[in-house]
Formats: C-alpha cells, structure tokens, sequence
C-alpha cells in the first residue's frame, strides 16, 4: 500500500527484512547530499507528512483550516497531551474519526455546524447506535482540545448533540449455562472461563495474564484498553482451579494444537475457540466473553460490595458496573420482598 503513494523529493523507501522504512535525504546521490533523516514508517498517517514537513525546514503551524486539517492536526499532537491518550483509544478515535473525514474532510472548520453533527449521528445510530456514539465521542475529544486556549476553532459544532441512550450491556451468563460451563469445559477454554468469570476481565487482557502478574493474593495487570491498573483478587474458587494447572513461565492460555501450539493465544484465536464450542454445545447459545465480565461484576455486588471496591477490583466505570448491575438488583430486591412477605404470612398462620 506504501509504494503507491507518491512520495514528495526528498523522500525514499527501503525496504529490509520484509519492512518498509522511509528517509528524507536532500540532494541524494550527489556530492552536496544532506543530512539523512529517519521518517515515520506508515506515509499514510499525519504524523508521516508533519515529519516530512519539518525535514524539509517548513516551520508554522499545522493548517487547521478544514475538518480534515483539524483531524491530523489532532492526531499529531495525541504525544503532547498533558492527558495521555492509550494506544487503544487512539486506535478508536482514528478509526472514528475518519468517519468525520469521509464526511466533510474538506469542509470549512467554521461552516461545521451542531445541526450538520446531528444529521450524521442520527443517521449512523439509525442501525448502528453504538458506532453513531463512539464517532460522536470522537469528535467531541477533539474539539474540545482544539477549543479554549488553542483558539484552533471559534466554535464545538458538537455542542447539545446527544449520545444514543446506552443499552444494558452485554448479557451474563445464566446460571444454567454456568453450571454447564462448571460440569463440561476442559483443557485451556476452562482456564479462559474461570479466569473471565472471577477476575471480571476483557479477552484482552485474559490472554496476557500469568503468574508474574500475581502480586499479594491478586492479579494486578494494567488493560490493554484503557491502561488502568484493577487489582483482581483470586478467589478461592480461581485459586483452587490455578492450583492445577502446571506451573510455567508466559501466560496461562497457551494454544494447546496446531501450527500455533505453545504460543500465547490472540484475542481472536480465544473467540474462535468460544465459538466452536457454541457450536458443539447448544447449552451456551448467546454466551460471549464480555457476558462473563458482567457475571462478575453482578456476583461482587451480590456479595455487597460498592461500586468503588467492584471498580477497584475489575477496572470497569461505576456507570457500566450500574448498567451490569440493574436487573439482578432489581430481581434481588423483589425476591427480598417475597421472602419477607411468606414469613409474615407464615407467622399469621401460626397464630391462628
């Protein structure tokens, strides 16, 4: 994809061991060649052209005149926040971003107006609620840092536009299929389920746990999404299942056959593992990984932990914990209510 950009003078790519890498090098190949300058692997990011730019001596600001001007002026300058920005929210605004992009990339800054970002959140959250909202949250990071100070715009164009009301999250587990889960699975996608179900984790960071993670009675594991660092405790029922397992060095979850058996499992391995035993069990139609994040979440909360402690513990928002949370506190509750009302009812017919 590289070799079919047009590069600017100056520019040259070489290619070593399978890897492309770029250079800026004035007057090469001649007696008066000048300094030669290592450029950002990826030409198709901001941050490749900025380089080239400042190789070049062009100094000033970066235009920011246009929405697409304003998107890579914001991309380039994610190192700089005083608020780091994770490699994984990165990924996400950039992919949303170019949604905004393929929208009005050539668009004025200052014709953008809150009407035109209701129209397309509108239309994107027709079907897909969840994208319209992170496309949505995208834009407002960016301009609220292109805001105030900066003075890179006179205006937040998504100002009073709303988010798509959140749904309930992904569905628990039953207990039915927990116990199915408890009675039937084996070998690694055993590991996976108890280690998802009592440590509350996402896919991504199941697969990188391991004992080096282990730090007086818990996993302490910063996650890959967000970069904050929950201090798990292994529970009797995960500390019993651990003691089992053979000790080692690396993650926990190793491919057990296949050209890949040894190494670690991708996320995308340990889904397809999921999958193919939905397909052989029925019992566990609908469950997915992020299900068991919410079974545990729902089981501290059970067991009367705040939402801080449950926060603390899994590296999940209080909000998202409420969402998860909601039902079985309702059920919860209700089913207090029945119990209370047949002792009373039991206490009336004793009387009698």
């Amino acid at each position: 994809m590289s070799a079919k950009i047009s590069l600017p003078p100056g520019v040259h790519r070489v290619v070593s061991g399978g890897r492309e890498y770029f250079y800026y090098q004035k007057g090469r190949g001649t007696a008066h060649a000048g300094e030669r300058i290592k450029l950002p692997n990826n030409p198709q990011t901001p941050e490749f052209w900025v380089a080239v730019r400042q190789a070049q001596g062009i100094v000033g600001p970066i235009p920011t005149d246009t929405i697409g001007a304003l998107i890579d002026a914001y991309i380039v300058a994610w190192p700089v926040l005083p608020r780091k920005l994770a490699p994984s929210t990165q990924d996400h605004y950039r992919r949303h971003l170019e949604v905004v992009r393929a929208a009005w990339g050539n668009l004025s800054t200052d014709h953008l107006r809150p009407s035109h970002v209701q129209a397309l959140i509108e239309k994107i959250g027709a079907a897909k609620p969840g994208r319209a909202n992170n496309v949505l949250d995208a834009m407002k990071a960016m301009f609220s840092w292109a805001s105030g100070p900066r003075e890179l715009v006179g205006r937040d164009p998504t100002h009073g536009v709303r988010r798509f009301e959140a749904g309930a999250g992904h569905k628990p587990w039953t207990p039915a299929q927990l116990k199915f889960a408890d009675e039937t699975l084996t070998g690694v996608l055993r590991r996976a389920y108890v280690l998802a179900r009592y440590t509350g984790q996402r896919v991504s960071d199941l697969v990188r746990l391991g004992p080096t993670d282990i730090d007086e009675g818990g996993f302490s594991l910063p996650q890959k999404k967000t970069g904050f660092q929950p201090w798990c405790p292994i529970f009797p029922e995960l500390e019993a299942e651990m003691a089992t397992w053979e000790k080692r060095p690396g993650p926990y979850l190793i491919q057990e056959t296949g050209k890949g058996a040894g190494k670690p499992f991708s996320t995308n391995q340990l889904w397809k593992e999921l999958d193919k035993a939905r397909e052989r069990h029925p019992e566990l139609e609908g469950a997915v990984w992020h299900g068991l994040r919410a079974n545990a979440v729902i089981r501290l909360r059970q067991a009367n932990y705040t939402g801080q402690q449950i926060s603390d513990m899994v590296g999940m928002s209080i909000e998202m914990i409420e969402r998860y949370c909601r039902h079985a506190d309702r059920k919860a509750g209700g089913q207090a209510v029945l119990r209370e009302m047949k002792e009373r009812n039991k206490t009336k017919a004793v009387k009698l």
